[in-house]
């Protein structure tokens, strides 16, 4: 744990802050046992996520790239948020001001936004997921979007999964390698990073473009940006508080009413 100051400091800012951006990456989910798809690891059957999250790869081969999803989701579907996922979801759902901007495809902000509201009674605060979800699809002809979680069997082109209302063929719903980020979700985390007192970035390796620069747009425009992560990264020297350790430690610690 890093030393106490530190923590009230983070603590205070954050009770102070009329608006706060909470940015997220993979290291949040770590702890709840999301596989890391990248790296040393990262090998499926031979093959890198890098040639297989590409419209190309599901150009050439939509029922090797869907295997891969499927297996994907299988392993994800079996993770329950963890603390500081459920403490971040009940300070948005304390506060108005607060939001989540995700970077994560795994859906436990989600999960964890609706099982608070669940208990509260009240509608559900659900993040920015700036890079889709594992478990949402996309049809590749009418481009008709919605929630997805049934198991999809890839044993054969003509198994994969088809669209309800056009009867096409679907994709799953995450931005692959050279693919914009949606222009409507960008642009809502930028507008709350500009007018956010804080920023709290919690698990990022700080340099997933664009996602890395909402920190220093709240730096830039006056406010405070709050780093949690076990490592130094490109964003700890703008930071105001860095908090080396992990989510699950640090994030309910930091989190008013925590």
């Amino acid at each position: 744990m890093p030393h106490t100051s530190s923590v009230q400091i983070a603590r205070a800012l954050l009770a102070d802050a009329s608006r706060i951006l909470v940015l997220t990456g993979a290291g949040i989910s770590a702890e709840s046992g999301v596989p890391t798809f990248r790296g040393p690891g990262g090998l499926w059957k031979s093959h890198r996520p890098e040639t297989l999250a590409t419209p190309e790869a599901f150009g050439r081969d939509p029922r090797l790239v869907w295997e891969w999803y499927a297996w994907r989701r299988a392993l994800v579907s079996r993770c329950r948020p963890n603390a500081a996922h459920h403490a971040l979801a009940a300070l948005a759902h304390a506060r108005d001001g607060v939001r989540i901007v995700t970077q994560n495809v795994d859906g436990l902000h989600g999960e964890a936004a609706r099982e608070r509201a669940v208990r509260d009674g009240t509608a559900s605060v659900e993040p920015i997921e700036l890079h889709g979800s594992l478990f949402r699809v996309r049809c590749t002809q009418c481009a008709h979007e919605y929630a997805h979680r049934a198991p999809v069997d890839a044993s054969s082109p003509e198994c994969l999964p088809t669209c309800a209302r056009c009867g096409a063929l679907l994709r799953p719903a995450v931005v692959w390698f050279g693919e914009a980020l949606d222009p409507t979700l960008l642009d809502a985390a930028w507008r709350h990073a500009r007018a956010s007192a804080v920023c709290l970035v919690v698990g990022t390796s700080g340099v997933v473009q664009p996602a890395a620069s909402l920190a220093e747009v709240t730096r830039a425009a006056g406010g405070a940006v709050i780093e949690i992560n076990p490592d130094e990264t490109p964003l700890t020297p703008i930071a105001t508080v860095s908090l080396r350790g992990t989510a699950v430690e640090l994030v309910p610690a930091v989190c008013p009413g925590g």
